[in-house]
């Protein structure tokens, strides 16, 4: 586990490569400057955080961004506090709400009076109206609009900003899968036959806060027949001896990480019977192919049409896609299956730096039971490298 101390030194230097990264972003975009609401790309850019699950549903931060000038966060009124010190940040500002929650009847004439705030940035940080945002909602935007302001999508400078880790962002992605990995192994000491679904997942949130995580994301982790089909929510089953539970940690960890793993384990002091044993070891086969596939230069449709064949039985229940990135959350680039492709597949190729995730689901249709394993991985120059420690079932490969 990479030392604490070390990574947390990083902190600065993450915070500036971001920022550039964002800038340069919009410059190739075409863009002077762009507001930014959602909390993760607020977070890329400015190195601050505040409330981010609650944000993510209340209008109450946003960020202004120019190419050329300081930063402008404006945050929720009374904490401003928070983002002191934050050297990409230049000025804090209160957030102004047009959210009928916030504003009432007030609504529209709130939204006039943050698009006029927002024009008078923008005049001071280049001569054409025209902003980027990577969010908006109707009102600010016909406010916007009114004013003469072009408003352009930022959300693809921001995807591809995001995409390229530096050295230091990748040691911080390193530490905060080492208490992933802790976090599972917490869990799996704990685990009983007897036990809920949501005791389970309960301790892997606990042990994630512990190891300096955050929150989780999503509630995946089930057990028995309702594994399968997957995306099924975590309930009160109670989990018994000789069933398969299977998970998907999605826990922000430490420094805002999104670590993602799955992995999936017999409950109880079983052997697992030979279904088991098969659902996994095709699920590994799977994984380690795929993973096998990546370098930098791959482009993501070869990538798809050389993806391990999945077989006819499993095909209907195959997991969303191949590949997907990962960072501060589940991020561009995202890789389909071969057969989605036609309908779903954009241009592009893995580059040096991108942190992705590669997935798999082993589960026929109608069946009782099945296995999704995923591993995040870092690709440089150099080859691919594993982020994630976590063991896999040596007693059910092969």
């Amino acid at each position: 586990m990479p030392d604490q101390t070390s990574v947390a030194g990083d902190s600065a230097d993450v915070r500036h490569y971001r920022l550039a990264r964002v800038r340069a972003a919009l410059v190739k975009a075409g863009l002077d400057c762009a507001v930014l609401f959602d909390p993760i790309n607020i977070r890329y850019a400015t190195g601050t955080r505040n409330m981010q699950v609650w944000s993510m549903h209340n209008i109450c931060r946003y960020a202004f961004v120019a190419v050329d000038g300081p930063v402008v966060l404006f945050d929720y009124a009374g904490s401003a506090h928070l983002a002191r010190g934050i050297e990409t940040v230049g000025t804090i500002r209160p957030a102004r709400s047009w959210d009928y929650f916030a504003a009432g009847s007030r609504n529209v004439e709130q939204a006039r009076k943050w698009a006029a705030e927002i024009a008078d940035l923008v005049s001071a940080h280049g001569t054409r109206r025209r902003i980027g945002v990577d969010r908006l909602d109707l009102l600010p935007l016909r406010a916007l609009e009114a004013l003469g302001l072009d408003v352009e999508d930022a959300k693809p400078a921001l995807e591809r900003a995001r995409s390229i880790k530096s050295d230091q962002e990748v040691r911080q992605m390193e530490f905060a899968y080492a208490g992933c990995a802790d976090a599972i192994r917490t869990m799996r000491e704990s685990l009983r036959p007897g036990m809920r679904e949501s005791d389970a997942l309960a301790t892997l949130s606990a042990a994630n806060i512990t190891f300096g995580g955050e929150y989780l994301e999503t509630r995946l982790l089930t057990s028995g027949p309702r594994t399968n089909p997957w995306l099924q929510e975590t309930s009160n089953r109670v989990m018994l001896d000789g069933e398969m539970m299977v998970f998907d940690t999605d826990l922000v960890g430490a420094h805002g990480i999104f670590t993602d793993v799955s992995r999936a384990w017999v409950i109880g002091d079983t052997k697992p019977d030979a279904e088991q044993r098969m659902l996994y070891s095709l699920a590994h086969e799977q994984l380690q192919h795929n993973i096998g596939l990546l370098a930098p230069g791959v482009g993501f449709r070869e990538f798809a049409d050389n993806a391990w064949p999945i077989p006819s039985r499993y095909e209907a229940n195959r997991y969303a896609e191949h590949v997907h990135g990962v960072g501060l959350a589940v991020e561009y680039p995202l890789v389909y299956h071969k057969q989605d492709a036609a309908e779903w597949q954009y241009d592009g190729e893995f580059e040096p730096g991108m942190t992705v995730c590669v997935e798999s689901y082993i589960g026929a249709e109608n069946g009782c039971q099945g296995v999704k394993l995923e591993q995040p991985v870092f690709i440089s120059e150099n080859g691919v490298r594993v982020l994630c420690d976590y063991h896999f079932e040596q007693d059910m490969i092969g």
